[in-house]
Parts: C-alpha cells; sequence; structure tokens
C-alpha cells in the first residue's frame, strides 16, 4: 500500500509541474525540441520537470515491483483456501500487464479470481472495477503511464494541450488510491477466512 501511495503521490506532483509549465507559458525560444535534432538549452522549470519525471517513473517501477509480490502471494493463498488452480497461472502474472489486448483484462481477473476464491459468495468490492477503469484510462489514454514521448516533447505539450496530460495523470492517481483499498479489501477477506 506503501508504494501505491508514492506512485500515486509521485503522479500527482508531476501532475503540477506539468501546470505550472502550462501556466508559465512556453519561453519566446520555442519548445526545447525545435526539430531537426536541435534542442534549446532548458529553462530551470523544464530541467526540474525532467527530474520530477523520472522520480515518478523510479516510483512507479517501484510500485509495480510490489504489486507483483502482492498479487503472487494472494493468488497462492487462494489457491490454498480454494483448491483450485487459477486461470493464469504461472509466468501469466508477469505477461498480462504486457501482452497486447490480454493486458485489458487479465490483470484484473487475477486480482478478482484472487478474491473470489478466497471468499465464495461474497461481492467483489467496487474497488476493483474502479482501480481497473481508472488504470486503463491512465495508461492507454493519450500521454498516460506508458507513452514513449520524449520528455522535451511531453513538456512541449504541457506548455499547449495540459489536459492531453491531466487526464491520464488524473486516472492514475485515482487508480493508486483505489488499490490502496483493493488491497485492503484482497488481504482482508484471505486474513480473515485463513484465521476462521
Amino acid at each position: 500500500m506503501l508504494t501505491l501511495g508514492l506512485a500515486g503521490g509521485a503522479w500527482a506532483v508531476r501532475a503540477l509541474w506539468e501546470v505550472r509549465l502550462h501556466v508559465s507559458g512556453e519561453p519566446v525560444s520555442g519548445p526545447p525540441d525545435q526539430g531537426g535534432g536541435v534542442h534549446r538549452p532548458l529553462t530551470s522549470l523544464e530541467d526540474s520537470y525532467h527530474l520530477v519525471s523520472a522520480a515518478g517513473g523510479f516510483a512507479a517501477l517501484l510500485c509495480a515491483a510490489a504489486f507483483l509480490v502482492w498479487l503472487g502471494r494472494v493468488r497462492d493463498n487462494a489457491r490454498q483456501l480454494s483448491g483450485t488452480t487459477p486461470h493464469f497461472a504461472g509466468l501469466w502474472l508477469y505477461l498480462s500487464w504486457v501482452v497486447p489486448i490480454a493486458n485489458f483484462w487479465i490483470p484484473r481477473g487475477m486480482v478478482a479470481e484472487a478474491f473470489r476464491d478466497s471468499a465464495p459468495g461474497e461481492r467483489l468490492p467496487r474497488s476493483v472495477n474502479i482501480w481497473w477503469t481508472l488504470w486503463l484510462i491512465g495508461v492507454f489514454g493519450g500521454f498516460g503511464f506508458w507513452s514513449d514521448r520524449d520528455t522535451d516533447v511531453i513538456i512541449d505539450i504541457a506548455y499547449n494541450d495540459v489536459w492531453m496530460l491531466l487526464v491520464p495523470d488524473a486516472a492514475l492517481v485515482g487508480a493508486a488510491v483505489a488499490g490502496i483499498f483493493v488491497v485492503r479489501a484482497v488481504t482482508a477477506v484471505q486474513l480473515r477466512h485463513t484465521e476462521a
């Protein structure tokens, strides 16, 4: 949960820097990437955005690693509680996040399956669907989490069309918050059934 909070906070700071860039306005000398391989010197605000963006990427990497460890554990616990084998076993724990098309539903399905196998008959928490919807919007919406754009290009977008950055940023912050509720709900139900 701590890493989810850290990643959500890092993405909120990133969004704040994008708003600061937008409010300050693009320098008269134009965007950082001037085209044709020419780059002008960065302003101090642009330079600090590079640092904020790198820190956000590091926080997201830590969060992803911690989440995968947690998901692996709750799936093992669910298998022991239910006596059933997960639908997507082995490497799917990792591949499902990056295999095109599969990454639209399998990761959410693994979390839902771990909950249902741990607590048969109990209703899936709403936080699972909220988390997954916000995650998809943040990751695949415009210039979200997996954007392969150069940071200087992102800075130019912040100057001119900041909303294209803020929508996925807000979704990722919301996904991090909802993810905390998901982790708490699945962990709590497993602890309850294990202790029983």
